[in-house]
């Protein structure tokens, strides 16, 4: 099998410096999964794996749109935007994967991106310590995702339609990604989602849960 991200894996500064952002495309609603699965049938498409994801907890902040900041298996992951495309495509990229407990310096980091502060009482913070600290602050809020995404690709262009649950609340998605902004722009189209509003996890979280 051909491994869709492997191109964009540099071997030197020089070549990181000539690779394009992978940017992203996604919405969130109602009945998009059944529109996806009429159009993605064309000869172009090849099947992925379905995938049922471990359950994940999303922090949110009233302060940005734009720090993707999650939890899964005690292990935190942190991606921040840093960029659209000329089509408003939104291009995230890793800042940080931080495994709990934290000490002050990568709590610090992480509340950083979330662009709120608090007081650590101990020298290191537990999970536990973390998800107490975002309850009691009103402009942070925590999510649990839980999700099953059927990944596809057309053109090598990657994409997926997938179930989330917020919270518990239902809602469909797709979304289609690659580095490759004019062949990511007419599979958007092709897959009819250009008509709908380009929607991150986090925009749709806070919706959700009415942070938005």
């Amino acid at each position: 099998m051909v491994n869709e991200f492997a191109r964009n894996v540099a071997t030197s500064a020089e070549e990181a410096a000539r690779i394009a952002p992978r940017a992203e495309f996604r919405v969130f609603g109602r009945n998009i999964i059944r529109g996806v699965q009429e159009r993605m049938w064309n000869g172009r498409t090849i099947l992925g794996q379905a995938r049922t994801m471990p359950p994940e907890i999303y922090f949110l902040s009233r302060h940005t749109d734009e720090a993707n900041v999650k939890v899964r298996d005690d292990l935190l992951d942190i991606k921040v935007k840093v960029g659209e495309t000329a089509d408003g495509y939104e291009i995230f990229q890793p800042r940080g994967k931080f495994n709990f407990p934290v000490d002050r310096e990568a709590l610090s980091t992480i509340l950083a991106s979330l662009r709120t502060d608090a007081p650590l009482a101990s020298a290191t913070c537990r999970f536990q310590d973390f998800l107490a600290m975002t309850k009691a602050n009103p402009d942070l809020a925590a999510v649990t995702v839980e999700k099953i995404r059927y990944g596809f690709t057309i053109d090598g262009i990657v994409c997926e339609y997938a179930k989330v649950w917020f919270n518990g609340a239902l809602l469909e998605s797709a979304c289609a990604e690659s580095e490759d902004y004019g062949g990511l722009k007419t599979v958007v189209e092709e897959l009819g989602l250009a008509v709908m509003a380009n929607t991150n996890y986090l925009k749709a979280a806070k919706t959700v849960v009415g942070m938005r």
